[in-house]
């Protein structure tokens, strides 16, 4: 079976940043897929699952709420090996389109005080699954050591590098 192309970046090198994982074209338009990499991996601690379950509800009510750019919000998910998220856009962009709102929105996350958005039975799937403290700690992280320091290094796969 032919390899997709998210398991041919060498995760081995992978550094925290935002990273434009794939661009499809679906009825005529492009989606950007974006790689949120929170975490490097196989050399730190993946995120924890309440953190990040937490992450994704505060971040995609944040997305799919902005004033600039909800009608072009498709997706906000959490990554299966726990070291980020995707975001899918509709539109052609790179990853610097969009450092100003993972700002914006990890900054909502890292202040974020109250209830959950989603975090009630008749809502999610595993709304017991929440850790607002990590949540914060983890995104205000990310904020502080990646987004607030973005270089060309955090906007392109090291592989991609020439």
């Amino acid at each position: 079976m032919k390899k997709i192309p998210s398991f041919t970046i060498d995760h081995n090198h992978l550094l925290r940043g935002i990273y434009v994982s794939r661009k499809d074209n679906v009825g005529g338009e492009t989606i950007t897929t974006f790689d949120i990499r929170m975490k490097e991996p196989n050399r730190e601690p993946a995120l924890h699952n309440g953190a990040l379950h937490t992450i994704e509800h505060l971040a995609a009510t944040y997305l799919r709420n902005d004033t600039e750019w909800q009608e072009r919000i498709v997706y906000w998910g959490p990554m299966g090996c726990l070291t980020g998220n995707y975001l899918l856009i509709r539109g052609d962009y790179r990853s610097c389109d969009i450092v100003e709102l993972m700002k914006r929105t990890f900054r909502f996350i890292a202040e974020f005080e109250g209830n959950i958005p989603g975090a009630a039975p008749q809502d999610c799937g595993n709304w017991l699954l929440h850790d607002l403290p990590m949540a914060r700690f983890e995104a205000r992280k990310y904020l502080e050591e990646v987004l607030d320091k973005i270089t060309e290094d955090n906007l392109v796969y090291p592989a991609q590098k020439s």
